[in-house]
Order: structure tokens, then sequence, then C-alpha cells
């Protein structure tokens, strides 16, 4: 309730003022300093009046490597001297379209591809009182034929329909077992020890959360998941609630995926038209009901125990564990949490059959996987790949390898939490075991590929994506918000030539430190760039710190 009256307030006043949040707390009886200390938490809103053109450009990974530093510096040009009540430009965290970098929001509404003409053009118009183009959809572009799907016809849900008749909900949960699905947002856990765990717990009130709160630069296969098989996640979450005994389920997405919250919220609404959510679930004694929840933002939001601290109205800081949401989650209660391709995974498995799962993969691994890949090569996109599959055959097969006759340098199997891997581990497959082997030392996570080509400062790189961690931190423990503004100064330091051998010392025992004491994955994970750099390119560490120089010729070297 609170961050939807918030919502109202914005959407009327384009900010929130104060003496509104004040009304606001004595109607609703809520302290103000817990008003304003959620508002003032979450990027979404804005506590002071917008700029009549809000510009806002990606900075991260993707949009970092396309151009959208060049693409601020160039912008900031052309309006300096202009009012800062006209026209004010910031850096933005991931805006989610990767695949279409760089990548800026104006007023809130997202472009991709953006030329330093078309924002131009755009700003311009905003303040010439014009109305901003609407985005370029993803619905729009045609689907590609999906082996995921199990329904190549119009009838849906045929998976829920048999299970609802025979109840059979142990040979279901055989089923994910035998298919050894896994969490694929990046943790990896077993999901049938997951719904195990809360199926277990006493009590009638339980709950199934979607976490589609994709925020991770380069992570944007969830966001073609929901746009073209919303079904598959949907029913995926109806047979987990059924399974588990939960009778109430939410779809955590976060704000920028306007185009996705339209998409769920109408297929759920044909669930309840057609009785395949709601009371009495396909004439049986079943309920499930199911709501999209809109996320305030922030990235910290996609940890799961600070997505169910934003669920209950309050600030994203992530929970001491345990308790696990299996056992105490959302309201204290037990509660399923899974990524939207693990949930879209389960009628795969259910409907196509293990023994055809398992074949789809390659090298021993099982089933199919989404990946998404951005940054410089000559086709981005999202791509449906066998479990297993060499990642070179992704990078330089399916998505082009970089452009102009560049020579492939280096990756990031899973956006900035996995680390750097040079061009000569593109043979490593993309599954869990491979992504995490000795001597590889990353992840498969979410499946965000992130390219760099021989342009690219591998430190540069680095720097980027610690700031990124940075930027995000909550600022809950010490560990996190201290240590990633310590890691952002000494690499910046190195990029300015003021590097000293001594400090690769010190790197390793501040990386230690917060992957040992942080609370959360952020600030366990923030460490994880620099150090893949330092071991897979180290000869370009070398030249930074002791000969002062950069091989790409990207950093300045100088203050």
């Amino acid at each position: 309730m609170i961050y939807e009256e918030l919502k109202h307030i914005q959407r009327k006043f384009g900010y929130i003022p104060p003496d509104e949040m004040a009304a606001l707390a004595r109607r609703i009886n809520v302290p103000l300093y817990r008003l304003h200390s959620v508002a003032s938490f979450y990027p979404h809103f804005q506590l002071t009046p917008p700029a009549k053109a809000d510009v806002r450009i990606c900075a991260d990974m993707s949009c970092h490597l396309c151009g959208g530093d060049e693409l601020k510096t160039g912008l900031l040009m052309r309006f300096a001297g202009t009012p800062g009540t006209d026209v004010t430009f910031r850096d933005v965290s991931c805006l989610g379209r990767c695949d279409g970098a760089p990548s800026i929001s104006i007023n809130d509404k997202i472009y991709r591809n953006v030329t330093a003409q078309k924002a131009r053009e755009m700003i311009r118009g905003v303040l010439e009182g014009e109305r901003l183009p609407d985005e370029e959809g993803d619905a729009n572009h045609e689907r590609p034929h999906l082996l995921t799907d199990p329904y190549p016809g119009p009838e849906k849900y045929g998976v829920l329909r048999r299970l609802v008749l025979t109840q059979d909900w142990d040979g279901a949960l055989a089923m994910l077992k035998e298919a050894d699905l896994r969490g694929l947002g990046g943790a990896g856990f077993s999901t049938e020890m997951k719904w195990q765990m809360v199926r277990r717990q006493p009590g009638a009130e339980k709950y199934m959360v979607c976490n589609a709160d994709e925020s991770e630069p380069g992570t944007i296969k969830d966001r073609f998941i929901m746009t073209h098989l919303p079904y598959l996640v949907i029913e995926g979450m109806i047979l987990g609630g059924l399974t588990v005994g939960a009778k109430k389920g939410y779809i955590y997405i976060r704000h920028e995926y306007d185009e996705q919250e339209h998409i769920l919220k109408e297929e759920i609404r044909r669930c309840y038209r057609d009785h395949i959510l709601g009371e009495n679930l396909l004439g049986s004694a079943y309920k499930f009901d199911l709501e999209v929840f809109v996320s305030p933002g922030g990235y910290i939001c996609g940890e799961e125990s600070a997505l169910l601290e934003a669920m209950e109205g309050k600030r994203a800081e992530p929970r001491n564990k345990p308790p696990f949401p299996g056992q105490a989650g959302l309201w204290d209660k037990p509660t399923v949490l899974n990524n939207v391709e693990t949930f879209m995974s389960v009628p795969v498995i259910l409907g196509h059959g293990v023994e055809w799962y398992k074949a789809q993969g390659k090298g021993g691994a099982f089933g199919l996987k989404f990946v998404g890949v951005s940054g410089r090569v000559k086709n981005p996109g999202v791509f449906e790949v066998p479990m297993g599959t060499p990642s070179g055959e992704v990078i330089l097969g399916l998505a082009g390898g970089p452009p102009n006759g560049k020579r492939f340098k280096g990756w990031a199997p899973s956006g900035p939490s996995s680390g750097y891997l040079p061009a000569s581990m593109a043979e490593v497959r993309l599954d869990f075991k491979s992504l995490g082997a000795p001597g590889v030392d990353s992840m498969l996570g979410s499946g965000a590929i992130v390219v760099c080509d021989e342009d690219t400062c591998m430190l540069d790189m680095a720097l980027n994506s610690v700031r990124f961690f940075r930027n995000e931190s909550c600022g809950k423990c010490v560990p996190c918000r201290v240590g990633s503004q310590k890691l952002v100064e000494l690499l910046s330091g190195w990029t300015k030539g003021r590097g000293r051998k001594e400090d690769l010392g010190l790197l390793d025992e501040l990386s230690e430190a917060m992957m040992l004491a942080s609370i959360c994955g952020l600030g366990q994970f923030t460490p994880y760039p620099i150090r893949s750099v330092v071991r897979n390119f180290r000869e370009e560490i070398e030249a930074h710190i002791l000969q002062h120089t950069c091989p790409a010729g990207v950093c300045p070297m100088r203050e």
C-alpha cells in the first residue's frame, strides 16, 4: 500500500512533495520518518521536482562498451548552459536493454540503440512541448521457434490440467529432481529441494514468489521469456503453489519492464476468466491467486530476502540468514522464491518428459538455456541453446563475434558477478559444472554473456563492474558499503597511473574481507570482476601498475 500511494502522488505531481508525504503519513497512520526512509531508498521515487527533460544514460557494461560514455559527454557539451530546470543528465544503473546498447531513459521512457542525434532530437522535442515517441516493443518482433515450448498450438496449461486430475504432486517433484532442475537466475540451487522445504513446513499460509527483478548488467533473458512465454511462467507458479500448498503468488517485476508487466497482467486476466486461477481452479477444490508486484527499483531487490523486504513495504535491505525464505519468507511465512526461467522450466520438464529434457543438453548437461549476449558483438540478443554448449559457439557463432573484424578478447559469462574470462577459454561449456570448475572460477549465473573485443581495457571493465556494485550497495553492512568504495578508489588510481606493486596484496586482503563478512551476494561478489581480471589478464594489470601504461589506450594514466 505504501508504494502504490507514493506512486500515485508521483504520477500526479511528477515527484513527491513534502506536504503530500506528510498528508499520506497521517492518512494511512504510518510515521513520516518511515515513509521518507522508503521513498529516499528507491531510485524510482523523486523527492524534488524533476527537470522538463530528465535524461538518464546507462553507463554499465554493455552500454559502456557500446558508447554510452561518449553519448553522455556529447550531450553534456551540446546542452551546456541549459538551465537545470530544463534538462538534467544523470547516470543510471542497467536499464535492461543490453541488446540495444547504448540505452537511455527520458522522463521514465526507455530507448535503445540511441545515437547522439536521436537523443538531441528527443530532448529538444520535450523542451518544445512535444510528446516523446513510444519505446520499441519486444512483442513487435516476430517470436522465433522455441524448442522449449511444449504447446505448439493455441491450447495452453495442459500440464496443469493433467496434474489437477491426477493430483500426482509427488511424481511431479520426482521428475524435477531427476531432471536436476536448478535455479536459473544465478544461484543454481535445486528446485526440488527448495520446494520440498516449503512443502514440509507446517501451517496453511505459504507463498510463491517469482523473481523477475532482472537488474544485473547484461541480463535480458527473463525479459524475453516474459514477452514470448508468459503462460509457461504462470503455469510453473501455479504448479508450484499446488505442489507445496501455497494459495497465493506474486511476480516481482522491475519497473523498467512496463511492456512485460502488461503482457503478464493480460495473461493473468485470461487465466482468471478461464478459471485457471482463483477459486475452484479448473473445476477442482484447489485455489491459487496470482498478481504482479512492480518493484520500486534497485539492483539489491534481486537478492531474495531484500526482495521480500521490499514487498513488505520496507527498505530493500537483505536479511541475515538463517532463517531462509523457505522457512520464514514473505510475512514470515514459508515462501518459494524462484527465477522466471526456473518457473518456466517446470511445465517444460513435466510436459516434454525428463528423457526429452535430458537429451536437449550437451556434454552431460541437461536441458535448454536462454542466454543473453551483448557488448561488442554483431548480433546481440537472446538465444535458446542446449545447456553445455561451448561458449564460443554462442559468442562467435550465434552472436557473430565482434564487428568490424576486431579480435575477440574476453567475456563475462554472467554479467559483473561472474568476472571475466579470456577468449582462450571460449571452449568452456555453459553449464553449472564447467563454469565453476577448478581453474575457471566463474559461474553460469543468469546466462548474461557480455563480450569484449581487442580495443577493450579489461581494467576499465573491472572498474565499471565494481563501480556498479558500489552504486547499488544498500549500505546496510560495513564490508560492502566501505569495501566497494575502497575498491573503486583503488582501481580508479590504477587507471590514472597511481598504481603500486603492493596494491595487489591490498586487493587480496580487501577482497577476502568483503567475501567473508558481507551479508549478501552483492558485497560478496563485488571483488570478482577485478580478481578475475588480475588472474586472467595479469600482463595488462601489471602494465597499469608497474609501467603506468594502458595497453588498450583507454585509461587516461594521468591525473
